[in-house]
């Protein structure tokens, strides 16, 4: 039919938009979108634009791991804000396919959370708090190279850590900035 339109999806380009929160329903959906890619092999790699201000840490470290475990190459592209969990998952891309665009904006901090309960119960949970932090530090070397003392110095000091897409990219957070 003359005429006729052929309109294609981001995801049929292997393309893949993160953004907003880090929850368990948007990393359902991401996880998803690299499942059925892996499974289907149509993409020799799967791009991610994360833009996000952060969000939930096992949301967030149940999507890395599957990042990591994917047969199908994930690049990933900072735009606009990578802060807290979005930070985590974008450095989480293929090493050497990681770019921010000029005018990203990074932010890295220390997690927080809010307990209650009994003093038992309080020092129980203190166990996964630990693991928590040390999940946080084997990712941040894994994929930046710093040392336990850089990460602390560097990207969890006791204030909000707020970095340029330059920055960011002197200290291992991505391969290249450039336009999109």
């Amino acid at each position: 039919m003359a005429g006729k339109c052929d309109t294609k999806s981001l995801g049929d380009h292997g393309i893949y938009l993160l953004t907003g929160e880090i929850d368990e329903s948007e990393c359902e959906e991401t996880i998803r979108f690299i499942l059925e890619a892996n499974l289907n092999n149509g993409h020799e790699y799967l791009t991610m634009i994360v833009n996000s201000p952060g969000g939930y840490v096992n949301a967030g470290f149940s999507l890395i791991d599957v990042m990591n475990g994917s047969k199908t190459e994930i690049r990933t592209v900072g735009l606009g804000i990578l802060a807290s969990m979005g930070l985590l998952i974008f450095i989480a891309g293929a090493k050497g396919r990681r770019c921010m665009t000029p005018n990203t904006m990074v932010m890295s901090h220390q997690w927080s959370g809010l307990r209650w309960g009994k003093e038992h119960e309080l020092l129980a949970s203190q166990r996964g708090d630990n693991i928590l932090t040390g999940m946080i530090f084997r990712h941040y070397k894994r994929h930046t190279g710093l040392s336990d003392k850089q990460i602390r110095k560097y990207l969890l000091p006791p204030s909000d850590v707020w970095l340029s897409a330059k920055e960011a990219k002197q200290l291992g957070l991505c391969d290249k900035v450039k336009e999109f």
